[in-house]
This record gives C-alpha cells, sequence and structure tokens, in this order.
C-alpha cells in the first residue's frame, strides 16, 4: 500500500525569504526610521504649538531641529494674506578661466522656479518652497537696512547665500573653468493688480530690495559647464 506523500509547504516571499540576520537588520532599519518620523512629528508639533513648558525648556534644541529647512507658519489663515509677487534674484562677480573678471546680469531664480512648475502636475517641494522659505527666512530675521535681528541672522544668510550659488553653478553662470567669487541678492516686488470690479489703485512698478555682495567661499565657489 502507497502512502500519499504530503503537499510541500508554499514558498516564502517577501521579508519571510529572507535569512535571519537579513530580517533583523530590516526590523532594525524600520525601527529606526519609526523613531525619526517620530522625533520629527513631535519636533514641528512643538514648535507651532502655543509656549509651555517644553518649548521653554528646550526651546533651542527644537529650533535646531526646525530651522531652516522644516520652518511652519500661518500665512495662509491671515486675516490679510500676501497681495504681492515677490521674485528672488541674484548676480555675481565671476574670475573667468584666462584670469579677468566680469559681472554677470540678474537671474530671476523665482521664473526658473515657477516655470519648472507650470504644468508639473506634482513639482518638487525644492521646486516650490526652498528659495521662497529661504528668502522669508532672511527677510524675518534682518531688518530693512539688512542688519541681524537676532543669532539666526547668520543661518539666515549662509542658508540663502547657499541655494543661490548653487543655482548659480546648476545653470553654468562662472562658464567652463570659471570660479564664482562673489554673489548679489535681492528682491523685486510688485504689487497684484487689482480686480477689474476694485477702486483701488496699484502701481504695476516693481520695488527692489538689495542686499550687500556676499563672498563665496572656495568650497562652494567653482562653476559648472555652459547652459
Amino acid at each position: 500500500m502507497t502512502l500519499p506523500v504530503p503537499a510541500p509547504d508554499d514558498p516564502r516571499t517577501g521579508v519571510a525569504a529572507l535569512s535571519l540576520g537579513y530580517r533583523t537588520a530590516a526590523a532594525l532599519a524600520l525601527a529606526v526610521v519609526a523613531v525619526a518620523v517620530c522625533v520629527h512629528l513631535g519636533m514641528v508639533f512643538l514648535h507651532v504649538a502655543p509656549s509651555n513648558t517644553v518649548t521653554k525648556t528646550h526651546g533651542r534644541a527644537i529650533d535646531d531641529w526646525i530651522y531652516p529647512e522644516f520652518e511652519q507658519n500661518w500665512k495662509l489663515f491671515a486675516p490679510n494674506p500676501l497681495q504681492q509677487n515677490i521674485a528672488v534674484q541674484v548676480r555675481a562677480d565671476v574670475r573667468t578661466v584666462d584670469g579677468s573678471s566680469r559681472t554677470t546680469g540678474w537671474y530671476d531664480l523665482s521664473a526658473q522656479d515657477g516655470r519648472a512648475i507650470d504644468g508639473n502636475l506634482a513639482p518638487s517641494h525644492t521646486q516650490q518652497n526652498e528659495l521662497r522659505r529661504a528668502w522669508d527666512f532672511y527677510t524675518g530675521s534682518h531688518d530693512s537696512d539688512n542688519r541681524s535681528l537676532g543669532p539666526r541672522g547668520a543661518l539666515a544668510e549662509e542658508y540663502l547665500r547657499r541655494i543661490v550659488v548653487l543655482r548659480l553653478e546648476r545653470g553654468g553662470a562662472a562658464g567652463e573653468g570659471g570660479t564664482v567669487e562673489r554673489v548679489q541678492v535681492r528682491s523685486s516686488t510688485t504689487d497684484v493688480p487689482a480686480p477689474s470690479w476694485s477702486t483701488d489703485e496699484v502701481s504695476p512698478r516693481p520695488v527692489y530690495r538689495v542686499l550687500p555682495w556676499w563672498p563665496v567661499p572656495a568650497a562652494g565657489a567653482t562653476g559648472g559647464g555652459a547652459r
């Protein structure tokens, strides 16, 4: 008499198919990610929450985690929303490969971001917010004469300078073998036109805020190829 042969077990798939060591490593990686997400959400919550014992005691640590990349604000819900278009522009003093120097024209970085977003169903966070938030960070930490209002002023300046230098490098502003030695940033502010039914008169002329020239550290001064 022949005994029936038992059916083989279904083959394991996914994480279950890994060896014990790999499963342990995957579990540890997931745990680290989960902890990082929880810490980040907690920091953001404390940043936007009303002042309390935790924020008073650990405010410096919370600010170091949040600023400048993760800053939150409530402008969307303000009783008087922004009614201006603000464009951030930059130009540079460049040392060319033959040793001569030149000053570039103004690069409208906000317009470049706008063109990248236009028609894009899923624009990146960088295209939408990086430059705008960097400018808001700078203006919020400096007065109208570009004097720092507190300890975050130097960080705001460094952050904005780093962004504009990276944009110039990607655009090849220095030319082949050239070096960006200094940069100057300005904003162009234009009032949003009033609706047809409004009696408000709005000037179409832009108002410029021009910042001082900033030297570029050697580590971030080399330009790329042609645009």
